[in-house]
């Protein structure tokens, strides 16, 4: 028997937490080497925990990928996204804080204070690919040590996958000794339906101006998959006002065919199949303050 067959199989929870816009869907899509969670310049553009799992012999990584924690703003949805954090935070193993390098904001502190001291508790230190003199992050890691006393600091650069696998090493060793908690070819526990919604969520925020991706959402009223494996998916797109709906659809509906085109793209790629994707754009006032709406998409 080789010798890592013999040692004890590891497996946990691994909150990524942090404020908006720090690169903690794109940390998770470089651990697990797989996009299981949408990202785009744009801050709050994960607004519902997504588990990614990485399963290397012998340990499993569970890892939930949190909304921005923000202050900001109110309303139902920010209320509830703030709520999927401090809920993330209690019941996992680990939690990785993810910080952008050098930056030390109100947010950030804010977010320190809610997590407390030690514990099991790790810092990722991202962007550093844009850091030119790595001795920069040595005072900033030491303020970073003194603020929240973690188990560990690890720099990182979720953009070109630097120092990601010492970030691995170190989460592996803090998880707990016990069997895998999902089959290991399983990457995520979001379901297709809600995954297709992130995808068409997310070529939204990428094609449209700045005033829209805050009044946007996706709304799936339909999935089938047929006997042949064609999954059939009806999306519908909510916006705030009548104008906006105008802006998604775009000049003889160019701009909608070109986002719902890169979404199927993506979509196949993720699902493996061929995908028949129907998409429109409704006009729903206040649907981010409509719980039924919100619960539908997902949130909780």
């Amino acid at each position: 028997m080789s010798e890592v067959t013999q040692q004890a199989r590891r497996a946990g929870t691994i909150a990524i937490v942090g404020r908006p816009n720090v690169g903690k869907s794109t940390l998770l899509n470089r651990l697990i080497g797989q996009k299981v969670s949408i990202t785009s310049k744009r801050p709050q553009t994960t607004r519902q925990r997504i588990v990614g799992i990485l399963t290397r012999e012998p340990v499993q990584y569970v890892f939930v990928d949190t909304p921005g924690y923000q202050m900001r703003h109110g309303g139902t949805l920010n209320q509830m996204m703030n709520r999927s954090v401090t809920r993330s935070i209690r019941e996992v193993d680990v939690v990785i804080w993810v910080l952008e390098a050098l930056v030390l904001g109100n947010e950030d502190r804010a977010i320190a204070a809610m997590l407390g001291k030690g514990g099991e508790l790790l810092v990722a230190v991202n962007k550093t690919d844009a850091v030119d003199n790595k001795n920069r992050l040595l005072p900033f890691m030491a303020e970073l040590q003194v603020l929240a006393e973690p188990a560990a600091i690890v720099p990182v650069s979720a953009q070109t996958g630097e120092g990601c696998e010492q970030l691995l090493t170190v989460l592996g060793d803090r998880l707990p000794v016990q069997e895998w908690l999902y089959p290991d070819d399983e990457i995520t526990t979001a379901s297709e339906r809600i995954l297709a919604a992130e995808l068409l969520r997310e070529k939204l925020f990428r094609s449209l101006g700045e005033e829209i991706p805050y009044s946007v959402t996706v709304d799936i009223e339909r999935f089938e998959t047929t006997d042949s494996g064609v999954r059939r998916i009806h999306a519908a797109i909510l916006v705030d006002k009548p104008s906006q709906k105008a802006i998604v659809i775009g000049r003889k509906g160019e701009k909608l065919k070109q986002i719902a085109t890169q979404a199927r793209l993506d979509m196949e790629k993720l699902f493996g199949g061929k995908v028949f994707l129907e998409t429109w754009v409704k006009v729903k006032s206040g649907w981010s303050g409509d719980r039924n709406v919100l619960k539908r998409m997902g949130m909780e």
